[in-house]
């Protein structure tokens, strides 16, 4: 029973959490473009955000295994609140340069943020499931999901508040929220939770199975095929069809919160196995090979400007995409968790996440660029390219029982 009250204040605190740091997404992107940034300049604000969430999850899997995962959970959200009260200042008289640095060291703070925060809170699903396979695949597919869903009512919050309140008192806002969800969580988990000894050496710390440095990689890949065209090309694109800015966010936000709905059924979807195992890693290849198709069709079909209504082409194929794509990510994030080490789970949870924030990291950067070099269809291109390349990796995943970590 302790198990799962834990796991509630972890999925409620993260939710909250999601929710500053999708608004904050949708605030910075669409408040900097109304300025006259263009797509690869809105890309390099994120730069930052995604290179610090790389050391950020390699660096949080070993201190919460050090330290525990409630003092990580916190230390995530603390560094939000730093990075929301940055931006707050940010002074409309500062010259373009000025304000740039200063977006990209804040976005900065807030990834480092964002990172700790997942490793703790993923990292706590394993530490709290006491039910095997079964519970593990049910309860990361709801913590996944649901962190998604809410992410998109964040993107649409962002969109609101910016129109109601200012960017200014939108951050404002979003700092009061996670002080008292701070508050909470120093007040409701057990200090011990999730620790373990920790990696003594980088020998060791890298000292991964075969099974966790695959599933690193196919994870590279594939958040890199959605950010390519997510984070800068569609907002761009939807806006250059004359779509408003609520509009814009509606839509990101809507399709957000679909795929966090969908990641939350997708155990009911994936066919399973006793072991865990034998069939899950098929299904994610069979759900690979779907999902690459998908923005391969949309390039062909955005390349034929006479189409009439391209933009609903676009929502109706991203749809289909985020079903798809929402059906393989939770089955990814079900699976490092069945190959990680109980006794290192989050050392293992916090490289695999490194390699999330590297894949989109790589997505943001070639969305802005191809954005304004190709427009959506060259990041469709991109998107397939690297679905196929995620697909190949699959091919080599082990499906038998989780093999034994490589020798230090």
């Amino acid at each position: 029973m302790s198990g799962l009250r834990n796991y509630a204040v972890v999925t409620a605190s993260y939710w909250s959490f999601t929710l500053t740091d999708g608004a904050l997404r949708m605030l910075v992107l669409l408040h900097f473009y109304s300025l006259g940034y263009t797509p690869f300049m809105l890309a390099f604000l994120f730069l930052l955000y995604e290179t610090a969430g790389i050391f950020a999850n390699l660096g949080g899997g070993w201190l919460a295994a050090r330290f525990g995962i409630p003092r990580m959970l916190m230390t995530g959200l603390s560094l939000q609140i730093a990075g929301l009260a940055m931006l707050s200042a940010l002074d409309p008289a500062w010259s373009a340069g000025a304000s740039i640095a200063w977006v990209v060291a804040a976005q900065g703070v807030a990834g480092v943020a964002k990172d700790l925060t997942k490793t703790a809170s993923k990292s706590a699903i394993k530490a709290t499931s006491e039910g095997g396979a079964g519970q593990l695949f049910r309860w990361v597919a709801w913590f996944t999901g649901s962190k998604n869903a809410m992410k998109g009512v964040g993107f649409f919050a962002g969109g609101l508040l910016l129109e109601t309140v200012g960017f200014r008192g939108a951050l404002w806002a979003m700092m009061a929220l996670l002080a008292a969800v701070l508050v909470c969580v120093a007040f409701s988990l057990p200090r011990q939770l999730g620790r373990a000894k920790a990696s003594q050496s980088l020998k060791e710390f890298f000292a991964k199975s075969r099974s966790i440095n695959l599933m690193a990689a196919a994870r590279v890949f594939l958040f890199g095929s959605r950010d390519v065209w997510f984070v800068v090309g569609l907002p761009v694109f939807l806006y250059s069809q004359g779509w408003r800015y609520m509009e814009v966010a509606g839509f990101i936000a809507s399709w957000t919160i679909g795929y966090g709905l969908v990641q939350a059924a997708a155990p009911s979807v994936i066919r399973r196995s006793a072991d865990g195992l034998s069939r899950e890693v098929p299904e994610a290849r069979l759900w690979g090979a779907a999902l690459t198709a998908i923005p391969l069709v949309l390039a062909l079909l955005l390349g034929h400007d006479q189409m009439a209504r391209l933009d609903l082409v676009v929502v109706f194929g991203l749809c289909a995409f985020g079903f798809a794509f929402a059906v393989i990510s939770s089955l990814h994030s079900y699976l490092i968790l069945a190959y990680a080490g109980s006794a290192k789970a989050a050392e293992d949870v916090g490289f695999y996440y490194a390699a999330n924030a590297a894949g989109r990291l790589m997505g943001i950067l070639l969305s802005g660029a191809l954005a304004q070099a190709g427009g959506l269809a060259a990041c469709l291109w991109a998107s397939a390219v690297m679905l196929a390349l995620c697909l190949g990796v699959t091919f080599l995943l082990p499906t038998e029982s989780a093999p034994r970590r490589l020798p230090a």
